[in-house]
Parts: C-alpha cells; structure tokens; sequence
C-alpha cells in the first residue's frame, strides 16, 4: 500500500532528525549534544522529536544503525566477490570518510553511551570485519598475504584508522584525517601484511 502525504510527511521529519543528529553529534559531541539542540537545528518544535523518538537513547540507536546501513551499504557497492583486499579496505576508508566527525565522536565516546547503541556498533563492526575477512582469507590462500589470524588482521587495520582519527586534531586540525592520510595509512598496511616473495 503506498503512503499517503502525512506518511511520507513523517518518513521525511524522521530522516530530517536522524541526518541532524548525525551533524549535531558530530559537531559537538554525542554525550553533548540534547534533543533540544537537534530539534533546533532541524528547524522543528522540540516535541517532534519525541513524537518520532520516545527517549534520546532511541534517536541515537537510529542515527548509529543509519550510519551503519550507509557505511555497509557503501562497501556493498564498492565490493564484489572478486575485489581484492586493497580495494575492500580503499571502500571501507571512503565510506567512512563520509561520515568522519559523527564516526569519530562515537569511537570516542563509545564506552559511555547506553547499551543499546554499543550493541548496534558491534554489529557495524561485524559486518565490515566479514567484508575485510573475505578478501584477506582469499589473499592468504593466494599467497599474497601473510597468514594471520583475521582478527588480527581487521584488528590492526581498524586500530590504526581510529588511533588517527582519535588524534585528528594532532594529525588534521583543520580537515578531514581520513581525507590527508587515507592513502598513507592504506599503503603503510598493505606494506605490513603483504608477503614478499
């Protein structure tokens, strides 16, 4: 059955929120950041967003899991069965890059965020770990790689990106660490994992 206008009306305030709670929590922090700032931000009553959210904890479990369909969806289209490892890793830095300063925020202040959100984090990271698997057993069959454990593997990768972006304002001050040391931080992997014939 297909939506009516107050259907679509809703649908549309929904993702108003959830894309202004991305920004807003990327700007000034998860834990930082009300409802009230959010609701201000999206140009509508406060009340809207508990007409759509019942608690903040429900808004910020649906902003991590539309980052996460995002982010997944991006390695989705920028990965098939025949990519290589490089190529895995090259989508996994461009979606992330998408949504650099929320991604950041909520590394860092992943631990004191309730239950539910951490929940949902693990789950992102599930996935994009099974993407990273695939290709590095396939590598490693191959020969191309050095056999490791896979989650040493994803481990080391992910380790290295979040200890840059935890430090951006060490690195970038002033932009995107992903943006200035993506390729660098790529390259530098690669180099460590690749096994020299």
């Amino acid at each position: 059955m297909p939506e009516n206008k107050r259907q679509k009306q809703k649908t549309l305030t929904r993702e108003l929120l959830i894309d202004t709670a991305i920004k807003q929590f990327g700007e000034n922090g998860i834990l930082n950041t009300k409802t009230a700032d959010i609701a201000k931000a999206a140009g509508v009553s406060h009340g809207t967003v508990f007409a759509h959210f019942a608690k903040q904890e429900d808004l910020l479990i649906a902003v991590v899991e539309k980052f996460g369909e995002r982010i997944t969806q991006r390695l989705h289209e920028l990965v098939d069965i025949h990519r290589n490892l490089y190529d895995v890793l090259r989508a996994h830095l461009t979606g992330l890059i998408e949504f650099e300063q929320f991604y950041t925020r909520l590394i860092i202040e992943r631990r004191l965020l309730p239950e539910g959100v951490n929940s949902t984090y693990i789950m992102i990271q599930s996935t994009i770990s099974f993407h990273i698997s695939m290709a590095a057993e396939k590598e490693m069959q191959q020969g191309i790689i050095h056999k490791s454990p896979i989650h040493l593997l994803y481990n080391t990768w992910i380790g290295l990106i979040h200890y840059y972006l935890t430090n951006g304002d060490l690195f970038s001050p002033n932009g995107s660490v992903l943006k200035e040391y993506g390729d660098e931080l790529l390259c530098h992997y690669m180099s460590l994992i690749k096994n020299d014939l």
